[in-house]
């Protein structure tokens, strides 16, 4: 890829106008930039200020300065993502421009093509700055809390980095636990043994566990103790020395299960703790654990704390907008019952026998 700036004419709204040239001599790359139908053009095209011109293997960026440094970057991180082995898609366009615009100190190029784990063809990596963040985190310290809405892989990402741990040797376990939390249905209704009756709680691992896994040697690897999912009940009492340890919906922990749990950490192991403080399913009254433990800990050594956002969901992208709304709409409700709370002495102090005359 080679780029060179041209002067150009003024612009209808007389700013200073250059070209930039950008030549792909691989025609491969180029198809890829263009996408099926030339839906990724289209979209960098709705993406960008400057405009974008293609013609054969030579793309033209006709715009201000700025603007076509900025579109630069973008075509060097998608042609760079490309030559790593990627298909463009609208998504991880998408990202990498996001990523530009906040100009921060990681590369798309390097964020988007960080591998977890690869099965069967399938690679598992980061596809937001925040999740890579938050994977480096795990990497650096012993303790990490990953908080953030439902989609934004928190629970995914940290159970790719425990097996990743475990296929490389560096732990001899993966322990995986939730809090069997009654959202709306009592344990001792529902049918079964024990066990069938906590499965529905813990079925998302099992199912993110068949997805980077064999699927016939998670019972065998289960049988020895290698992999184990309970329930968070069963952790009390125990020492996790040499392993992979992952609580699960974290939010539903009591601050008294989020200590238990907490010190349960034994030698060369690493703890992951994820959950999103605005689904808490615990009865009303009860103090949520997650949402705590922050203040308690905040300065504690290798003891790490990730936010993820609406900005690293990555569902469908309607997901992003209902977090967005949920949370718009609970900040009103918080500021409407403030003001309902002050506005009570005022109304009481201007009712009343005195204002009446006998």
């Amino acid at each position: 890829m080679t780029g060179t700036p041209n002067p150009s004419s003024a612009g209808s709204t007389g700013a200073a106008r250059v070209q930039t040239k950008i030549s792909v001599n691989d025609p491969k790359i180029m198809v890829n930039l263009l996408g099926a139908k030339d839906e990724i053009l289209r979209l960098i095209e709705r993406t960008l200020a400057s405009d974008v011109h293609v013609r054969g293997n030579e793309i033209t960026i006709t715009g201000d300065p700025a603007e076509n440094a900025t579109a630069d970057r973008l075509f060097s991180e998608l042609i760079e993502l490309i030559e790593r082995g990627e298909t463009l898609t609208v998504d991880s366009v998408r990202r990498t421009a996001a990523m530009l615009d906040d100009d921060t100190a990681e590369r798309p190029a390097e964020v988007l093509t960080l591998n977890i784990l690869s099965r069967r063809g399938r690679t598992i990596r980061p596809k937001t700055l925040g999740q890579k963040r938050y994977v480096d985190a795990i990497d650096e310290n012993t303790i990490v809390f990953g908080i953030g809405p439902a989609g934004t892989g928190k629970t995914y990402l940290a159970m790719a980095k425990a097996v990743q741990a475990l296929t490389a040797k560096q732990v001899s376990r993966i322990i995986l636990t939730r809090p069997a939390v009654e959202a709306g249905e009592r344990l001792g209704f529902l049918p079964g043994t024990l066990n069938e009756k906590i499965d529905p709680y813990l079925r998302p691992l099992y199912d993110a566990l068949h997805d980077m896994l064999d699927p016939e040697s998670i019972p065998r690897l289960m049988a020895a103790g290698t992999i184990e999912v309970a329930p968070l009940a069963y952790m009390r009492g125990r020492t996790l020395n040499d392993a992979f340890i992952i609580l699960d919906e974290a939010q539903n922990t009591t601050p008294e299960q989020m200590k238990m749990f907490l010190t349960r950490l034994g030698f060369n192991s690493k703890i992951v703790v994820t959950g999103d403080v605005t689904q808490v399913d615990l009865p009303g009254g009860t103090t949520s654990g997650l949402k705590i433990v922050r203040e308690i800990l905040q300065g504690v050594e290798d003891v790490h704390f990730s936010e993820l956002s609406s900005a690293d969901v990555v569902r469908h992208s309607l997901v992003a907008e209902i977090v967005d709304a949920y949370a718009r709409y609970d900040a009103e409700q918080e500021v409407a019952a403030t003001q309902s709370v002050h506005a009570v002495p005022g109304r009481a102090a201007s009712g009343g026998r005195s204002g009446r005359r006998r």
